[in-house]
């Protein structure tokens, strides 16, 4: 008898075990670590309380690299997720031409970052690149793409919705083609518009997959790291520095871990606030059938 009261918790135990080791703990270590100053080197970790958030707030740096986040994040998401939907209804077709688009333009979402960080680099580079060279060879003259504060955060946007846009195409195409085609017959009996149609049918039966995408989008921009890395190294003139990055350059080359542990904390925030608005927000316009 005491045994099947206790099996349930023995059997999510692995499951509990791991999410507390993985998740729990380092958040919990985070905070923890926040409140001290530490180097990473030495033993003692002397307990500074709220010093590192005064601090972070107080520096002209800290508050651009929230600007660069914010501004990356509303970019990448919205041009992605408005770029994909229109691709997807010109995709939602049969026809070996449209299977062989979709393929393509898929194909950049399983290619690894750092490949496509460095394939990019290249491509823009001010003088050896082949977008200046394209530029060029129709009359422009050289667009310096990751060394101007004024186009470097622009590139690295245009970086990422070139990865993503593929994942979202197909993921957009498929809830296409999950929307009942007995709708669409009624609309057409009711003479009812293209655009009618588009904004009081196809977008409210997308609204769940459009919900999932912003979602994914928004976390994933928030922790963009890989291109900012390989491409501009939060440069030129701190323009393209974002949080992870932030945190990555104060932990791991200053060496100032209660300060980088602070970012971190105030990053995890801003996540789940945003987050938790979001789903308060536009879960209630969601339509499941």
């Amino acid at each position: 008898m005491v045994m099947n009261k206790i099996r349930p918790y023995l059997m999510i135990a692995p499951a509990i075990t791991v999410f507390c080791l993985f998740f729990i703990y380092p958040i919990g270590y985070m905070i923890y670590l926040s409140m001290h100053d530490w180097n990473f080197v030495s033993p003692e970790k002397s307990f500074v309380g709220f010093a590192n958030f005064k601090m972070l707030f107080s520096e002209r740096e800290f508050i651009e690299v929230m600007g660069n986040t914010f501004t990356y994040t509303i970019l990448t998401v919205t041009l992605t997720i408005a770029i994909s939907l229109l691709l997807a209804l010109w995709l939602n077709r049969q026809g070996a031409l449209y299977g062989f688009i979709q393929g393509a333009i898929f194909s950049p979402h399983i290619i690894s970052l750092v490949s496509v960080s460095m394939l990019w680099k290249w491509l823009m580079d001010t003088d050896y690149g082949l977008l200046n060279w394209f530029l060029n060879l129709i009359g422009f003259s050289n667009v310096p793409w990751l060394t101007d504060p004024s186009t470097a955060l622009l590139s690295l946007v245009i970086v990422a919705i070139w990865k993503g846009i593929g994942f979202n195409t197909l993921i957009f195409i498929a809830g296409l083609q999950s929307i009942p085609r007995d709708i669409y017959e009624a609309a057409e009996l009711d003479e009812a518009s293209k655009a009618h149609t588009f904004f009081k049918l196809t977008l409210p039966m997308l609204s769940p997959t459009l919900f999932f995408l912003t979602s994914i989008g928004l976390i994933s921009s928030f922790q963009v790291f890989e291109t900012i890395s390989i491409m501009t190294s939060g440069g030129p003139i701190n323009s393209t520095n974002t949080f992870v990055y932030y945190i990555y350059e104060n932990g791991f080359r200053f060496f100032k871990i209660g300060y980088a542990s602070a970012a971190g904390v105030i990053l995890l925030v801003i996540v789940s606030l945003v987050t938790i608005v979001y789903f308060r927000i536009l879960s209630q316009r969601v339509h499941y059938r």
